[in-house]
């Protein structure tokens, strides 16, 4: 899963959420210091990405753009997986995109978290660009692989072009979109399951 749905599946404190949308980012000593709550989301986003990694429906997912693109399915995967969260939003709760994008910005700003460096860039961009509500639109999933790309580009020393998987968004939509509208449920229960777990050991 990507960064809306990681956001979505938390609890309402922010670093909680904070947490969960950057354990990819902020990790090993980056981590000390980090607030209680913060670790707590770490390990939701933990507790997804294996839910997500091993469940069969996302297998399914894969194979659909894994002969294109092989290594890079699972990526695609998760990203896809955000736009149909954006698209059928509607579907897992009341209160508008709009409005929980807006209240979580509104949020990371009113009370500032300390964090590491790239981490607070990635916030920020994500701030000013509206990236969680851009990927209800194909060209908001475009623009993202086309960051997928550059971050791996510069990372790996070759260029890459991942925003070309657009094409098997486009072209696999109703298929993606029914495994998604099979899965997510499935996820949201199992982090559901974990968080009240959780509390009633702190209890």
């Amino acid at each position: 899963m990507n960064w809306l749905a990681h956001v979505f599946l938390s609890e309402p404190d922010l670093d909680f959420r904070l947490g969960n949308l950057l354990a990819d980012i902020v990790k090993g000593r980056d981590r000390h210091g980090m607030s209680d709550a913060f670790l707590r989301g770490t390990r939701c986003h933990q507790v997804i990405d294996a839910f997500t990694d091993f469940h069969p429906v996302v297998h399914r997912s894969r194979a659909r753009v894994r002969d294109a693109h092989g290594r890079f399915a699972g990526i695609l995967v998760d990203v896809f997986y955000d736009h149909f969260l954006a698209r059928d939003w509607d579907r897992y709760t009341s209160e508008p995109l709009h409005v929980f994008t807006s209240r979580f910005y509104a949020s990371i700003q009113a009370q500032p978290v300390a964090l590491p460096g790239e981490a607070r860039m990635a916030v920020e961009r994500m701030i000013a660009d509206d990236r969680l509500g851009s990927y209800r639109q194909i060209e908001g999933i475009e623009a993202s692989l086309l960051r997928i790309s550059v971050r791996l580009s510069a990372r790996l020393g070759q260029t890459f072009e991942v925003e070309r998987a657009i094409a098997e968004l486009t072209d696999n939509d109703i298929g993606l979109a029914a495994d998604f509208a099979e899965f997510f449920p499935q996820l949201r229960s199992r982090v559901d399951e974990w968080i009240a777990t959780r509390e009633a050991i702190q209890e």
